[in-house]
């Protein structure tokens, strides 16, 4: 009877921590700087992984679009992706980039589908819609512009135009439709991605007061409208989770999550 209990008590353990490591995969589509003061060529990063305590990188299929959005045009850039790896602290896993050339003032809306990926731990689907907006020249043009998508957040602040103490406002919509009380995880990328060698450095740039900032949780409102203070500046990603409209695949659920990457600055002192 007591075997019995202590492993119901491990069982019930393990599940709980592989529920919480599960509920805090991030897709990134990763480049350093959103705000930038010319176009030309660019490097994104793509891996799967939890950015805010450089975790396990986890291994997917290529992803099933990717694409640029710039004045409404829209560019399909899934021939351009390259396998590759990420190294986190816990493991280096497959992972993917592309390259891109930024043309132009204005902003170019880079939009990532992931395959779905088989979260043993939690029996789930995960499939993540992401938007990484990068604006050249200060010229703002599309950054708030909704794209129909199934798993979307729509900035009401610009994603790249935010300063460290401010705050950064969204609406969580599928098919242009807000979703009401949205499940909003939220993290920030504590480890600065190493772009030449495909890894997080090992040194955070923030020491979290708890495992509780690890990965943050908000709601959306009624109308799918949330707002969320960003106390560092960096980069920041926000995950709205199963908004999309389809919840099912292979007989088993699927969670589409809509996922989107912004920037916040610090003010620079004077020289």
């Amino acid at each position: 009877m007591f075997k019995n209990i202590l492993s119901f008590v491990a069982i019930s353990l393990a599940s709980s921590f592989f529920a919480s490591a599960a509920q805090a995969h991030f897709q990134m589509v990763y480049t350093p700087d959103l705000l930038r003061e010319r176009g030309g060529l660019i490097n994104l990063k793509l891996p799967f992984t939890h950015p805010a305590d450089s975790g396990y990188v986890m291994a997917v299929e290529p992803p099933e679009q990717f694409y640029v959005v710039k004045k409404g045009k829209k560019t399909d850039l899934l021939a351009n992706i390259k396998t590759s790896t990420w190294t986190s602290a816990a493991n280096t896993g497959d992972a993917y980039e592309v390259d891109a050339t930024l043309r132009g003032l204005g902003d170019h809306v880079f939009v990532m589908q992931m395959a779905p990926y088989f979260e043993e731990a939690e029996n789930v689907y995960i499939q993540q819609i992401v938007k990484t907006i990068v604006n050249v020249g200060t010229l703002p043009t599309d950054w708030n512009e909704a794209l129909g998508l199934t798993a979307e957040i729509v900035p009401l602040t610009k994603p790249y135009g935010i300063l460290a103490g401010g705050t950064f406002t969204g609406v969580v919509k599928s098919n242009g439709q807000p979703v009401p009380f949205a499940e909003i995880e939220v993290e920030y990328v504590n480890y600065d991605p190493d772009m030449k060698n495909n890894r997080f450095s090992d040194t955070a740039n923030a020491n979290l007061p708890s495992d509780l900032f690890i990965t943050m949780t908000i709601y959306a409102d009624a109308n799918g409208t949330f707002t969320f203070g960003i106390p560092k500046a960096g980069q920041w990603g926000f995950a709205a989770l199963g908004v999309g409209e389809k919840t099912e695949l292979n007989g088993k659920e699927l969670s589409q999550d809509a996922v989107i990457w912004v920037q916040a600055h610090d003010f620079k002192a004077v020289k």
